[in-house]
């Protein structure tokens, strides 16, 4: 058997492991959060695949091409290509959907071009993002998006008491400018003339002539609206800060293209039927309905475009997507939707000899799915692949060929290979994954009652349907139900708009830069700076790498980065403060014999003790214990953190609220089993200790056994879904028919 060797891999906390992956077999690698599993497979394996094959391409290309260090290992051999499917959600922008990703849409649209009647030709003429083929109202958007005049002007006062309300025109502006030199600014905007009005706001053309740095130019003119369209409305919102988008939404309402009907497609277009159905109606069916009208074509002059369409499509359905529709924006998934959408535009595939690394692929799919997911895999290896996985689901564990178990522990109790072999021997292996995968999940023997409830009643909302369900308090409750049920429209949607209140944990990243660490996010750092003001007698901001007390040779970076061009750029340790970020007189002040930057590269847990006279300090850090992130370091970096560390530590930032409800959506995500068990205690703390009503959205089975209230959405996904199937304890939902929740349960606790 042949294998990929790698030796001596020391990123981040790998202690120089070595290891062997066999190829052409299913791999999982899985362990404890924080283990190392993902600096052993992205950072260390999949990383360097990715560095050599973009050196075999131009120096030109690679210009272009991110710039990727060399990992710190010694050795890897006998790499392939590599295919990385990770977590990271689909952008795209406004103009991407379903089917542009997939390429399913240039299939469709081929199809039409082709077998459409009337006949049309060019399969651009089909196209939304071509100008040939979008709405020319709309320009291809499906809305129509223009300036507010009720919240844009205030015609009550003049230009100089800014009539103008959108920021860029502010009073002293350039662009205000331009009108105080055309017209009065002391007079009221209400009493200008209906010509001079129109061209305050629509007018176009000529010059205006206007100072600027002390000499005077001509400025082209425009008036207030049409500038304000051409700055902001007429582009991409995806493009934008969130910042800029939320000033726009303010300025401006949308409404369906009144020409298209919101499919963003010229009349001529929609005019173009396959057995009465156009493109923009087959785009709009979920995937399931759609590979049923396929399947129904009888285009033998078009036979290998049916039959690529049919096959895509296909994926979709099989891998637990085919509630979803090809003209859905990609902006509107989730991260485990994305992720398996990345997987079926490698299904068509026909390449052999590749790597495929994946990343936890079993995130948002429902017991009832992870079957469908472990066949993909299995077909993507007997196409004569290599397998990669970093996973934690017991169903895609067992599937596997090989399994590599990273640990024993996480942080600086990480980092080593604890056993690689097969399944059958990990079960027997006493690691800490090995006894897990032994265990069953175990029904809760005695329920907590619910002290009050949560009521919904008739729910409308995407594919919910005049729904009713009351949400208990005092307990846990798990909403449950298979990918496309209702479950997210239900609690984000009908929930938090009807119990504003709530505390909603979702699986969104925390807003942070690459300066961002674990103390800065959670609030802590402002009291540990005033500790060590208060210590030596000198300004919090002495102590803050990104301001006063920044070392002045790297500015507070603790490295220096040499640009090489096309190459990829070094990084070396600051020499002047030996990467620790902080001034020679900074690194001089002493709290309890340590330095700021010997606090910060303290773990939660060493912190919690050293700071333990410092309640404000340590009531955040307890946060962070209490949610198992004590093995996270102060000072460590933000990016550098999985998925399911990122919502613990948002987690930790709303603990012990007296009485709080909270939303956790699928708070398990990026969790080894050991750490869902802690999970679940952290969340019975709050029940039982602080009177919360918890409520998670879960496919975990191991947590929906141990809830004391489930309800459950279904019985599909998408329009077949979206109705109650259940509400009460888990011990009764064992006993329901007619729901996948209760069958896989069945199967679980068996």
């Amino acid at each position: 058997m042949e294998f990929v060797r790698v030796m001596g891999a020391r990123e981040h906390n790998l202690t120089g492991v070595d290891v062997d992956l066999p190829k052409r077999v299913i791999t999982v690698v899985t362990g404890v959060s924080g283990s190392g599993k993902s600096s052993l497979v992205f950072d260390t394996i999949a990383a360097e695949a990715q560095r050599q094959l973009h050196e075999t391409l131009p120096a030109f290309v690679r210009s272009f091409l991110p710039h990727r260090s060399r990992p710190d290992v010694d050795i890897i051999e006998h790499l392939p290509a590599v295919v990385l499917v990770d977590q990271r959600r689909l952008g795209g922008g406004s103009r991407s959907t379903v089917g542009t990703i997939t390429d399913i849409a240039p299939l469709l649209r081929l199809m039409f071009s082709r077998a459409g009647d009337p006949y049309i030709g060019p399969a651009d003429s089909f196209s939304f993002n071509m100008p040939s083929g979008m709405c020319p109202t709309c320009e291809g958007l499906g809305v129509v998006t223009d300036v507010d005049l009720a919240v844009f002007l205030d015609p009550a006062r003049s230009l100089a008491d800014g009539a103008l309300l959108a920021p860029a025109f502010k009073v002293g502006t350039w662009h205000w400018q331009i009108f105080a030199n055309r017209f009065d600014v002391d007079k009221p905007v209400a009493s200008f003339s209906e010509a001079e009005r129109h061209d305050l706001l629509y007018g176009e053309g000529g010059t205006v002539e206007v100072e600027n740095l002390g000499q005077r130019i001509n400025a082209t003119y425009e008036g207030a609206v049409v500038k304000f369209r051409r700055l902001y409305v007429r582009k991409d919102t995806a493009d934008q800060a969130e910042r800029t988008r939320q000033m726009v939404a303010r300025f401006t309402t949308s409404a369906t293209c009144p020409d298209c009907g919101g499919t963003r497609l010229s009349q001529s277009a929609l005019d173009c039927r396959i057995d009465g159905r156009n493109i923009a109606e087959l785009s709009s069916l979920e995937a399931v309905e759609l590979l049923a009208v396929l399947e129904g074509f009888d285009l033998p002059e078009i036979a290998p475009v049916l039959t690529g369409l049919r096959q895509r499509v296909g994926h979709l359905v099989e891998i637990g997507l085919g509630y979803l529709s090809l003209d859905r924006a990609t902006d509107t998934l989730s991260g485990g939707e994305s992720q398996r959408i990345k997987i079926v535009r490698q299904l068509a595939s026909t390449l052999s000899d590749m790597l495929y690394v994946f990343d936890e692929p079993s995130i948002g799919l429902h017991a009832r799915d992870v079957g469908r997911l472990t066949r993909l895999l299995t077909t993507l290896r007997d196409n004569g692949n290599t397998v990669l996985v970093v996973e934690h689901d017991r169903d895609v564990i067992t599937a596997a060929d090989h399994v590599v178990d990273v640990g024993p522990g996480a942080g600086g109790a990480g980092g080593r290979i604890v056993f690689s072999g097969t399944v059958a021997a990990l079960a027997d292996s006493g690691t800490v994954t090995g006894r897990y995968l032994k265990e069953r999940p175990a029904l809760r023997t005695r329920a907590r009652r619910p002290t009050g409830w949560l009521p919904l009643s008739g729910v409308t909302l995407h594919n919910l349907r005049d729904v009713s369900v009351d949400i208990p308090t005092g307990v846990l409750t798990a909403v449950t139900g298979v990918a496309g049920s209702g479950k997210s429209s239900l609690m984000y949607g009908a929930f938090r708009s009807r119990y504003p209140d709530a505390v909603v944990v979702d699986q969104s990243a925390p807003t942070a830069n690459r300066r961002s660490s674990v103390v800065t996010y959670t609030g802590a750092m402002d009291h540990i700076r005033k500790a060590f003001a208060k210590a030596n007698g000198v300004s919090p901001a002495l102590f803050s790498a990104n301001s006063a007390g920044a070392c002045p040779e790297c500015e507070g970076a603790g490295v220096i980065v040499t640009d090489l061009g096309f190459l990829a750029g070094i990084t070396t340790v600051c020499g002047s403060c030996e990467g620790r970020r902080y001034s020679a007189e900074v690194l001089g002040y002493r709290l309890g014999g340590m330095s700021i930057s010997d606090a910060l590269d303290m773990t939660v847990g060493e912190a919690a003790e050293f700071f333990a006279v410092h309640r404000s300090v340590v009531s955040i850090l307890r946060g962070l214990v209490d949610v198992g992130l004590e093995y996270l370091r102060l000072g460590q970096p933000l990016p550098s953190l999985s998925g399911g560390e990122c919502q613990r530590i948002k987690l930790a930032s709303h603990l012990h609220r007296s009485g709080a409800v909270y939303v956790l959506d699928e708070p398990t995500t990026g969790l080894h089993m050991s750490d869902v068990d802690r999970l679940v205690g952290v969340l019975d703390r709050l029940v039982e200790m602080h009177g919360a009503s918890v409520i998670v959205i879960e496919h975990n089975l191991d947590v929906i056994a141990r809830a004391d209230w489930v309800v459950d959405l279904g019985p599909e996904g998408g329009s077949a879904g979206g109705q109650v199937l259940f509400s009460g304890p888990p011990a009764d939902l064992v006993a329901f028919d007619g729901s996948h929740t209760a069958d896989a349960l069945r199967k679980a606790i068996r």
